[in-house]
Parts: structure tokens; sequence; C-alpha cells
């Protein structure tokens, strides 16, 4: 029997990382409690370089690997979580790459203040995309061309680039699952459902579909 190719997750970690933006992507692919689709994945951490970086809430990570030592490959993940510091000169580097993975196929997720620097860097000029606000992005990247391009919903998918708000944490991560292929389509539906509505009748449907 041949065994399923495993692609990679790559978690981007730039200093300030907003730890709860990406909590239920690497919690549910480390832990692969509910993981039951076709997709099969290993999480990696990369940053700009070698460096550890401080999470906004205080937490050190250490990168697995350097981004520019990547091999990225058709079906890879590319999560790159809000922080503080995306407007530094130190990320031009991994923003360069970007039009190449989504040219690859490589599914690059991008949410909060990571979506700020995509805006500046032009990636967004002529993809559907959202933000936290449209006329923030406008003021914040004097050279953003994107606007009619602009989604006024806390997450937008436009082929193999996911843009989210700070604000939709778990929309963000549900479609990144979903283009994963990690859940079943059951297994996912109850799985946000029950973060969605915090109703309990969603942990037994969500615990039904693994069987």
């Amino acid at each position: 029997m041949l065994l399923k190719e495993k692609r990679v997750c790559y978690l981007y970690v730039p200093h300030t990382l907003a730890d709860w933006e990406i909590g239920f992507i690497t919690s549910e692919l480390n832990s692969k409690r509910f993981l039951s689709g076709p997709g099969h994945y290993d999480l990696k951490t990369v940053g700009a370089g070698p460096e550890s970086i401080t999470t906004m809430g205080g937490i050190i990570i250490t990168p697995q690997e350097s981004i520019e030592t990547i091999d990225f490959r058709d079906g890879d993940v590319l999560i790159l979580p809000g922080a503080d510091t995306w407007m530094e000169k130190t990320h031009d580097g991994l923003l360069k790459m970007l039009p190449d993975l989504l040219e690859k196929n490589v599914i690059v997720a991008a949410i909060c203040g990571a979506t700020f620097a995509l805006a500046r860097s032009g990636v967004l000029d002529d993809r559907s995309h959202t933000s936290n606000d449209r006329d923030y992005l406008k003021m914040i990247c004097p050279g953003y061309r994107g606007s009619s391009c602009y989604v006024d919903e806390p997450v937008c998918v436009d082929g193999n680039l996911i843009t989210a708000s700070g604000f939709a944490s778990l929309e963000f991560s549900y479609e990144v699952f979903k283009k994963m292929n990690v859940m079943n389509d059951d297994t996912l539906e109850a799985w946000y459902k029950l973060y969605q509505t915090k109703e309990a009748g969603y942990f037994v449907h969500l615990l039904e579909s693994l069987r």
C-alpha cells in the first residue's frame, strides 16, 4: 500500500506574535484529536532567521528553520499570524517570496497584522482579500492599490490565499482546515459550530463524526 505524502504546515513566527490568532490551528494540528480527513501535514515553525522570538503573551519560540531555507512544495501551507512588527524590514525576504509561493500552489493564510504587510508589498493589489479595515489599510500602506478587491467580511478566500480580520481567528482556522482537508466534512462542521455557538450538542456530533 502506498503511503500518502505528508506535506508541511509552516507557522511563521514574528516577534510579538499574537498567540490567540493561531491557537486553534496549532492545537488541532499538533494533537490530531479531530483530524480525520485525507490531508496529512506536519507542523513546523519558521522565522526570518534562527533567532528566538517572544510572543505577545511572553512565550519564547525558537524557529525550527529559517524561511530562506525552506523548499516549499505544492500543497504546503504557510501561516502568517498577526504581530506588531510586520511593518519592519526583517520580513521583506518573506514578502518577496509570496507571489512565487502563491503561483506554486502553496496555501498562504494571513490574519490581522500580517495582512498589512501583504498590502504594503503589493500581494493584495489584484486578489480578493480582507483585513481589519479597508481605510486603515489605505492609511498605513500608502502604496496599497487593492482597495477595489477588499471584501468586508471576517475572512476571505481567493484561490490559495486566505486573509482574515484579527477578530476572526475561529473563521480563519475553519477556512485553513477546509483548504488543508485535514478533517472530514462532518467533523469540521461540528467542530466549527461547537466553538461558534458554544452549544454542547455539537460536541456529541463531533465525536460521532469520528466513528
